[in-house]
This record gives C-alpha cells, structure tokens and sequence, in this order.
C-alpha cells in the first residue's frame, strides 16, 4: 500500500530521477530476469517524459560488470554471468525511452567488488550535489536488491526519496522480499507512493 500519490510529491526544482538497472538481463528471459520487470517501463518512461518537459535531471545507473566479476557462481558468487561490460545483455532494455546524451553511472565494475547501490563507487552522490539535488525520485529494477540499496545510500547521504510503486519490481526469492524491502524504505524515511505526477 502506497503512502501517497505522486500527485501530492509533484516534481520541481531540487528533484531528479534516478533509473535503476533497467538492462536486459533484468528484462524477462535475460540472465537474472525480474518476472514482470518489462511491466515496469510504462510507467518509468511516464516520468522520464515528465521529468524530461520539466528540464529536472534524469540519472541512468547501469550494472557494468566485468566477464569475471566476483558476484559470478564460476567465480564462487551466487549469480548467473549477467550485464557484462560492452554485451547486448548489459544494454538498457530498447523499450526504454532513453534522453539525448543521457547521464549513465555504471556499478560493479571492479573485478573484486559487488556494489548494488548506484551510489557505491560511482560519484553519483557527487554529481547529484552538483546539480544543486535535494530529492531523488528512484524508479527500476530490483525493488529487494538494487533498489533498496540506492534508497538506503540515497537517505543516509541526506536525500529526500520518492519511490514511485508502480516504478520498480522485485525478484522475489522469497515472495515476501518485495514488500519486506518497501517496508525498509519507509523505516528509511523514503515515501513510497501511488501515481501519478
């Protein structure tokens, strides 16, 4: 259950949205699909439209890993091969309506280290201060893994969160996963919310 509507959290000035991992090895059939992860797009191409007409910034974070990354099982880690560096994989999904010159970070890229969250090692908390960001509206894939972790960085770097619902999708190894990583958010202080701006 949504805490609000989007509509009574309408970006403005100091917003930006951050889209998260929409690749496709996340899509449906990739490497480590998110069952219903294409459902999503609709609805994150709805705000990147909005965000776009309001000339707020637009943040892409990509998972960019190297071929023997550490979170690989063949590299004693607990996923498939999946978005590796310069693959078809690791491209964002084509469905997604992607800007002229879109601002991309990319994660995970060291041999060595696994890094969820687009904050880590990336200079996003950088970026964002320099575009004068005050509140990050966090849409895509994984709501329990990627997703969760971004919001937890996002908050514990001072940022007001939005979490649009309808915006971001779970893997489910267990099915109360999603819900369980929703409710974190909000122990965060993050506002997860309902549509629509």
């Amino acid at each position: 259950m949504s805490d609000e509507t989007i509509t009574e959290q309408t970006p403005g000035t100091g917003d930006a949205l951050l889209v998260v991992d929409m690749q496709n090895d996340f899509m449906p059939g990739g490497a480590l699909g998110v069952q219903g992860g294409d459902e999503i797009t609709p609805e994150v191409n709805r705000l990147i439209g909005v965000f776009s007409s309001r000339g707020l910034p637009i943040v892409f974070s990509r998972d960019w890993h190297p071929p023997d990354h550490c979170s690989f099982e063949a590299q004693g880690g607990v996923w498939p091969v999946h978005c590796v560096q310069n693959t078809k994989g690791a491209a964002f999904t084509q469905d997604l309506a992607m800007p002229v010159n879109p601002r991309i970070i990319s994660k995970a890229t060291s041999v060595d280290r696994e890094a969820y969250s687009a904050f880590d090692a990336t200079g996003l908390e950088d970026l964002l201060t320099r575009l004068a960001v005050t509140r990050i509206f966090i849409v895509g894939l994984a709501t329990d893994y990627c997703v969760v972790a971004t919001v937890r960085d996002a908050r514990q770097a001072g940022f007001e969160v939005i979490v649009p619902e309808q915006g971001v999708r779970a893997v489910n190894v267990y099915p109360e996963d999603g819900p369980r990583a929703l409710e974190e958010m909000r122990k965060l202080g993050a506002h997860v919310v309902g549509s629509s701006v």
